[in-house]
């Protein structure tokens, strides 16, 4: 039996709790940490998994998963060091700390993996992507693979890409959630009732996301087809240009991925 240690179960801890247990797992192979003993007892009533310590988990996982926020990892990593070994798996959940992190923190030769989920985690529809340490065998990949599996989605990308992953879907349903505020706003605007503004725009972008997934077209094809000659589409798209809406996204976009590598440095 290999027992799994959720280290920090915040939302994304959380999510990962429960996707384990709706992918097979047993709660006798669960274990997990919170700082917050009311919280602790929330979620073992919940899940039936046991809470405990970062040292009990430490001594009783197999797999440990961190996912504390990023300048809450070391601490963690001085609790660890002492417990852990070649034969322990740590599997890092936390956006911009690279394996050579944990490498060098933790004992020689503990394999770690890099893991960039988001927050759609929480409804099963996670994008994640993983990326070995110098440790981390393909066995290991694949163990991650499997759990993560049980949340959405998983790819595997080298590890000098997670920044750009980090940027683009780590931080990327803020973008759309953000869009859809503005949307939503401008159907306000536009003299609609809130609630049937927030209507019309969530089943829409449920709908486009849809389209975009089971499709094999191209993004500006779909859109295309949306969009007639002299019609009213065509007319909110040149505004869009005008404003410079594409060229705003990669500015953001790459704004994000500069702080993600700026987090991985603040503990070289």
């Amino acid at each position: 039996m290999t027992v799994i240690a959720v280290v920090g179960a915040g939302k994304i801890g959380e999510a990962l709790l429960a996707g384990l247990l709706q992918g097979g797992r047993s709660p006798e192979e669960l274990l997990f940490t919170e700082r917050h003993p009311e919280r602790a007892a929330e979620l073992t009533e919940r899940y039936g998994v046991a809470g405990v310590e970062v040292v009990e988990a430490a001594k009783q996982a197999d797999v440990l998963v961190v996912a504390v926020k990023p300048q809450d990892i070391e601490p963690v990593l001085a609790e660890l060091a002492p417990l852990v070994g070649p034969t322990s798996l740590v599997v890092s959940l936390c956006a911009g700390l690279p394996t050579s992190l944990y490498e060098r923190r933790l004992p020689d030769r503990v394999p770690v993996v890099r893991v960039m989920p988001n927050t759609p985690m929480v409804v099963g529809e996670a994008m994640s992507a993983v990326s070995p340490g110098k440790y981390a065998t393909a066995g290991h990949v694949a163990l991650v693979t499997e759990m993560l599996a049980t949340v959405g989605q998983v790819v595997e990308v080298p590890e000098s890409q997670q920044d750009a992953v980090t940027a683009l879907s780590g931080s990327g349903p803020a973008y759309f959630f953000f869009l859809v505020e503005a949307m939503i706003d401008a159907g306000i605007l536009l003299g609609l009732p809130r609630a049937v503004a927030e209507k019309l725009i969530i089943q829409s972008a449920v709908g486009a996301a849809k389209m975009l997934a089971e499709s094999d077209e191209h993004p500006v094809i779909l859109r295309e087809a949306v969009t007639s000659p002299a019609g009213t589409t065509i007319n909110a798209i040149r505004e869009l240009e005008k404003h410079g809406v594409r060229a705003a996204l990669l500015d953001a976009i790459e704004a994000a991925r500069d702080r993600s590598v700026e987090l991985g440095k603040a503990h070289e």
